[in-house]
């Protein structure tokens, strides 16, 4: 049965194609050159900030760190080159550099060191983090949803179900990734091998193509309205991800209480559930799909379903290896890590021959989020490494003495959301800067600690909105082919300030009834 197109108002009704499509280089050799302006101005930042006068109790290596770091970022916004390629630029600008904007006098003066090979080890750290390895495996399950059509059979059922509207397609996504939530303490792994494949293979039987210029068709929308949920649900529930019980373990051992699944759910409830509602209609006025509506799709759907028939030996395979993945992620935390468990399906996946090791060399797009999140972690774990992530929190908490206690709280998880611009991990973000935080507003006579404490916690999951790389599963999307960087920083900074206002709003009046003090 096929789909023809039509036009309902100003949308665009175009049918569904099956099997999988190539996703075309998002920076291929033919591209246009690209302005002056835009590959100037990251180096200007750069010479600029190191330029100026080093601010007072920092460091000049660390500030020297801070302007490559700033210069990346803009490099990042603006793309004169690929986003990989520019973080691969940072990376080796500090690397080659490193005596001079890595390493303080004592450590350059200690015998036997040796900053070269220092400056070495550190620019690969970021490649030694799970979360990279962890994005890496979500990439090879994806691929292997496509191959084996599993996702692309998984994509036709929700279509059956609930294609007749696209919008209900992105409340799909969004009751799917909440369902979750709960029991799969890592956005990467439920969000990057789950969430992310079916929302691909949905795009693809729309016709929307990475990379091309059908992906607003539903791609974009789809894509958009799933890293949003993931990031929302990572704050409803105390184990929808492992900085969440990172930062419950700080909040223990520096206020002093233990943070109960039901204190966190019942405090973030009634802030972040309103979100999970708003997301697929806000994506939908915001970021508009260009096909709304198709009385016909469903019945498309059920007849491809038919048309394809059982499922074949390596659709059942990848499933038992996707059920085996949720039940490590779940229950196996305590022997295997979520990393780890990725590089066992994949494994698995490459034993039964359902992927070949030729699939996996040639994904570029696994590879090359590869190269990008790992230097970007490293950059990340710089800023703290030079100590500019405590000269910050030092100057903010110089600032707060004299101000009543509402308002210096409401100034600090505002500060808390924002600086998290400056970090590639949640993970990393809580164990450098949530402490720092905690005992900032611990130290203000008058602050309620286990409110500001929950009301911090709270924030980690939808501060994962801001940026490309904010959040473990964020790179899966930005790299995917239908969020084009623009798009992304712009819609980051939208939503960021709506999630904020909503924690905020909301948030800290309910936390205020529930735990004022």
């Amino acid at each position: 049965m096929g789909l023809s197109n039509t036009t309902l108002g100003n949308s665009t009704q175009a049918a569904p194609s099956s099997g999988t499509v190539a996703a075309p280089s998002r920076h291929p050799e033919t591209r246009a050159a690209i302005p002056a302006w835009k590959a100037l101005a990251p180096v200007a930042m750069v010479v600029i900030l190191a330029l100026l006068p080093v601010p007072s109790g920092l460091a000049p290596y660390a500030w020297y760190f801070f302007s490559i770091f700033a210069g990346v970022i803009v490099g990042l916004v603006l793309e004169p080159l690929p986003g990989a390629a520019i973080a691969l630029l940072g990376i080796t600008a500090v690397t080659a550099l490193g005596r001079f904007v890595l390493f303080s006098p004592q450590q350059l003066s200690e015998a036997g060191f040796r900053p070269a090979n220092a400056a070495l080890t550190w620019a690969l750290s970021g490649y030694s983090n799970p979360t990279v390895w962890l994005i890496f495996g979500a990439f090879i399950l994806a691929f292997a949803y496509e191959k084996t059509g599993l996702g692309h059979r998984l994509a036709l059922l929700i279509i059956r179900r609930m294609g007749k509207s696209t919008l209900l397609l992105g409340y799909g996504i969004t009751l799917a990734d909440t369902i979750l939530a709960p029991f799969i303490p890592s956005p990467a792994a439920r969000s990057g091998g789950i969430i992310y494949p079916i929302a691909n293979d949905l795009a693809l039987d729309y016709g929307s193509k990475p990379n091309d210029a059908s992906s607003r068709r539903v791609g974009s929308y789809l894509m958009w309205v799933a890293i949003m949920t993931t990031c929302v649900t990572s704050s409803l529930f105390l184990t929808a991800a492992s900085y969440n019980l990172v930062a419950a373990g700080f909040v223990e051992k520096l206020a002093h209480f233990e943070l109960r699944w039901t204190d966190w759910f019942i405090t973030a409830a009634p802030a972040i559930l309103p979100l999970l509602v708003l997301v697929p209609v806000l994506t939908y006025w915001l970021y508009p799909p260009e096909v709304k509506k198709n009385a016909e799709v469903s019945k498309w759907a059920a007849a491809q379903l038919e048309k394809i028939g059982p499922l074949s030996r390596n659709e059942m395979i990848l499933a038992a290896v996707v059920v085996l993945s949720l039940l490590l992620w779940v229950a196996g935390g305590t022997y295997v890590g979520a990393a780890t468990v990725a590089g066992i399906a994949v494994s698995l996946l490459l034993i039964t021959r359902v992927l070949s090791w030729n699939d996996i060399a040639g994904h570029k797009r696994a590879w090359t989020t590869f190269a990008w999140l790992g230097a970007l972690i490293a950059l990340c774990d710089g800023l703290n490494r030079v100590g500019f992530v405590k000269w910050f929190a030092d100057g903010i908490a110089l600032h707060m003495h004299g101000l009543s206690p509402h308002l210096a709280m409401i100034i600090l998880l505002v500060l808390f959301f924002l600086a998290h611009y400056l970090f590639a991990s949640v993970d990393a973000y809580t164990t450098a800067l949530l402490p720092v935080i905690l005992l900032t507003g611990a130290a203000i006579p008058g602050i309620p600690i286990k409110q500001f404490a929950l009301l911090l916690c709270m924030e980690l999951g939808i501060m994962g909105v801001i940026t490309p790389f904010a959040d473990a599963a964020s790179p899966i999307y930005a790299n995917s082919g239908y969020l084009p960087s623009k798009d992304y920083w712009r819609l980051g900074t939208i939503f960021g300030a709506i999630f904020l206002i909503v924690s905020l709003g909301i948030g800290v009046p309910w936390a205020s009834l529930l735990w004022g003090e």
